[in-house]
């Protein structure tokens, strides 16, 4: 579309002619990101990191541009006279331009040097549960990450310049004004639940094995029902699920199959057509600019976990689920749909944060901020981090790892110097509890009745159509009127796990 529907500064309009180069080489990234996952042959890795390397080198020399930065700088002097999006537009690419001007690139190669050896070496050391070799490349990590937040600049804690890069405004603060109201909160529904005895631990159904082509069926059903836009987005496998958006009109998400516990499979989708749907249902009016995308992490994963837990966790879910499992899978004819609302909302204290259910895995998330906050002040060495995290990982979920495999050696993300990025798995639960608060909570018609097209617009309203238009924490003002806080995710969380057993009936009849 042109860009003067909403685009009408002509400063604004040639900042965005300026950008479309840069957007065409995320845009070809993208897919080569894809590629890698997917399809790409092993050894073409070699080729595909140096060429990567060449395009953000590039990628960055554009953003560095001094004539991209004078035109943002007159448009910002202009302020008054710009609309909502055209601000947008200014604040993103102010951000973008600080953040690439503020590191220097003896610092982005040395970390890009240093991580793809990490990586590579992490996987040995999990494989072998040796803490002793990833060690030394955790070190230079964290000095790196260091070196960054004092590059970066901030205000309070070197802490806040990192959570920064994947969450835009957030702060030490708020991360722990979050975790000091949910941890204690989440421990008591924990016990609850335990002393209830309604949510199992285990189900039968998750040492069930299914059929593959089987399962891919089920999976191209629910996208179906989901009335996933074929012409725009497609479905492939990967070792990891993820979702990647190449622009407006073509997004992808990848799931995986593991042959046993069908839910793993379902669920996984489920969560990246969260993310994907966001992207699908921004104002195509945005596409190539700066504000064209999804604002935030926490944001994004705000809509894959409401998909994923609130609508296809929730009870209105499962009658519209277990219909597609019994055509598809089979073996669930001979379960009702309060077992198949058991068996997909297990609760059980689990030493891996990707097995974990969503009551506990805050918990999760909340020992790595505590450990990543602790590195990047110093007050916690990286050759302490394994017996620092057993003895965490007991205080918090009374379970205790056998190896650093499955305690500081279970998450890829350090090894990536993704430090500052597990915050936003919670803010994600927090964002989408407070989309079910304002949704109507326990007594919406929109999920009671599980009007899917209806939750999309409703979404696409309030959050998604605007992009990165507005900051995180201004969206969150403007579209839900909340702040971030604990306090939606705690009721959503003592709703569903210690009243709703009483009256389920009500919701799945």
């Amino acid at each position: 579309m042109p860009i003067g529907e909403i685009f009408r500064h002509d400063t604004i309009k040639k900042i965005i002619l300026k950008y479309k180069t840069i957007w065409a080489l995320g845009h070809a990234m993208a897919l080569m990101g894809w590629d890698l996952e997917t399809y790409m042959p092993q050894d073409g890795i070699k080729d595909r990191s140096e060429a990567f390397a060449e395009l953000e080198a590039l990628r960055q020399r554009l953003v560095k541009d001094p004539e991209l930065e004078k035109l943002v700088n007159e448009a910002e002097k202009d302020s008054g006279s710009l609309n909502d999006y055209e601000r947008g537009v200014v604040r993103v690419m102010k951000r973008t331009i600080r953040i690439a001007k503020a590191i220097p690139e003896e610092l982005i190669r040395r970390e890009a040097k240093v991580t793809s050896e990490a990586t590579v070496v992490w996987k040995r050391a999990k494989s072998k549960a040796n803490f002793d070799l990833f060690k030394p490349y955790l070190e230079q990590i964290v000095e790196i990450q260091r070196e960054k937040a004092e590059k970066l600049g901030y205000e309070e804690h070197p802490y806040d310049a990192l959570l920064d890069l994947y969450e835009e405004g957030l702060r030490t603060r708020d991360v722990e004004k979050i975790f000091n109201e949910l941890v204690p909160a989440t421990k008591k529904i924990l016990e609850a639940i335990r002393s209830m005895g309604f949510y199992p631990s285990h189900h039968p159904l998750e040492d069930r094995e299914y059929d593959i082509d089987a399962a891919q069926q089920l999976i191209r059903d629910i996208l179906v029902g989901f009335e996933w836009p074929w012409n725009r987005g497609r479905v492939d496998e990967s070792a990891h699920p993820f979702t990647i958006e190449m622009g407006v009109n073509d997004i992808r998400i990848t799931v995986r199959y593991e042959g046993r516990d069908i839910k793993r499979a379902v669920y996984s989708l489920v969560h990246e057509y969260g993310h994907a749907l966001y992207e699908l249902q921004v104002d195509p009016r945005l596409a190539h600019t700066p504000i064209g995308g999804g604002v935030s992490m926490g944001i994004h994963e705000g809509q894959s976990r409401f998909w994923e837990n609130i609508v296809g966790r929730g009870p209105w879910f499962i009658k519209w689920l277990k219909e597609r499992l019994d055509k598809h899978i089979g073996y669930t004819k001979s379960y009702d749909p309060v077992e198949i609302y058991r068996y997909v909302n297990t609760v059980r204290p689990d030493l891996i944060r990707v097995d974990a259910d969503e009551v506990t895995y805050n918990l999760h998330i909340y020992l790595r901020f505590d450990i990543e906050k602790k590195l990047i002040e110093g007050t916690l060495h990286p050759s302490e981090v394994p017996m620092y995290w057993d003895n965490k990982i007991e205080e918090l979920l009374g379970v205790r790892p056998r190896n650093v495999a499955e305690g500081a050696l279970q998450d890829i993300h350090w090894s990536h110097g993704s430090i500052g990025y597990f915050p936003t798995y919670t803010l994600g639960n927090v964002v989408a509890a407070a989309m079910w608060t304002r949704m109507g909570g326990p007594d919406s018609e929109l999920l009671r009745k599980l009007k899917l097209r209806s939750i999309r617009n409703w979404l696409k309203e309030r959050i998604h159509q605007w992009g990165a238009t507005y900051a995180p924490k201004e969206l969150l003002r403007r579209s839900l009127g909340v702040e971030l806080t604990a306090k939606y995710l705690v009721e959503y969380l003592e709703w569903k796990y210690l009243e709703l057993p009483n009256k389920l009936n009500e919701y799945i009849a």
